[in-house]
């Protein structure tokens, strides 16, 4: 079994190298490729001074989904793993993979171990069943995929800002593929947070690469992310316009306290829910079209195949034997 490893990274220089140290000393065969986007603080340097690194790839976009995409067509392994830059992976991730794949699984995820004021957090296994389908989500940065299944889903849908894992896990369910949660493929992250996760479309992020902020930005891409999702794998069905109805009603019950309490003004509660309810029109209207778009078990026009100028620039080359060159 080959292993490739992609890390997408952005502006991260230091917990990369943190990252890329415990992959280096707990998986050290592993073919590594790292995704680096439009970052500012020496990111490349760093990586290009490295002799445990085999592939860099250089891209223009800011979108976590570009990223992955890019780093899933640089790999070659026949298993291939997407860790999140934040992340340590600990002594039992390799051998918890191998033995999942072996058995059958098309794909292998597990917890994240994240410190939050006060302690840590540590993700368990969420599954729920959708218009008859089981799903289950992962940790878009804590994964690892056959190669057939990356090629069978035509990697992550770029259309999406947040939220990619989440489609993912909807388009296996829908081609009924397995995805196995295993604990022992556990990881560390680095960095505390409030326990957000950009790939979870009931929490707000606070603090991940790749996710832009602005006015009301974050709310409406949880929104139209979530509609866009939905209205894609599943179409105009009762069950898509119910669950948005509901995460809907918990967030504005939620915001009208936060007026209440003097926490959100009056004059941004009304902007989030402008944001809200333009967004998720939005995601309803492009969802549909893109579940027209592709008719295919892929349902995902947006994918690796759907362009070839992800990379500005790509540099391969022989581990610690040769100068490093652009390709």
């Amino acid at each position: 079994m080959e292993f490739s490893v992609v890390v997408p990274t952005l502006n991260g220089r230091q917990q990369l190298a943190a990252c890329l140290d415990a992959l280096g000393e707990q998986l050290p065969a592993a073919e590594t490729v790292v995704v680096n986007g439009p970052s500012t603080d020496g990111t490349s340097g760093m990586i290009h001074e490295r002799s445990d690194v085999d592939v860099l790839v250089e891209i223009a976009d800011r979108n976590l989904n570009v990223a992955r995409n890019a780093g899933l067509d640089a790999a070659s392994g026949d298993v291939v793993a997407l860790l999140d830059q934040n992340h340590r992976i600990e002594a039992t991730w390799p051998a918890t993979i191998e033995e999942a794949i072996e058995s059958g699984a098309d794909a292998v995820t597990g917890p994240a171990h994240r410190p939050v004021r006060g302690g840590i957090t540590t993700e368990a296994e969420e599954s729920r069943t959708i218009a008859g389908r089981q799903v289950t989500y992962f940790d878009g940065g804590n994964v690892a995929l056959t190669r057939e299944t990356v090629e069978a889903l035509d990697g992550f849908d770029e259309y999406l800002e947040t939220g990619g894992a989440r489609d993912v896990a909807h388009r296996l369910a829908g081609q009924e593929r397995t995805v196995d949660w295993q604990p022992a493929m556990s990881v560390r992250d680095g960095v505390e947070t409030d326990g957000g996760d950009e790939d979870d479309p009931r929490i707000v992020t606070v603090g991940r690469p790749f996710v832009n902020d602005g006015p009301h930005h974050r709310w409406a891409w949880k929104y139209r992310s979530l509609a866009y999702r939905l209205a894609k794998n599943y179409g105009p069905r009762p069950t898509v316009l119910r669950r948005l109805a509901g995460h809907t009603t918990v967030d504005g019950v939620a915001s009208i306290r936060g007026m209440l309490r003097g926490e959100v003004t009056p004059t941004g509660g009304l902007g989030r829910g402008r944001a809200v309810t333009t967004n998720t029109l939005r995601g309803l209207k492009d969802g549909l079209r893109a579940r027209l778009g592709d008719r295919t078990p892929k349902r995902n026009p947006h994918g690796i195949s759907s362009r070839d100028d992800r990379a500005v620039e790509r540099y391969e080359w022989p581990r610690r034997t040769s100068p490093r060159r652009p390709k």
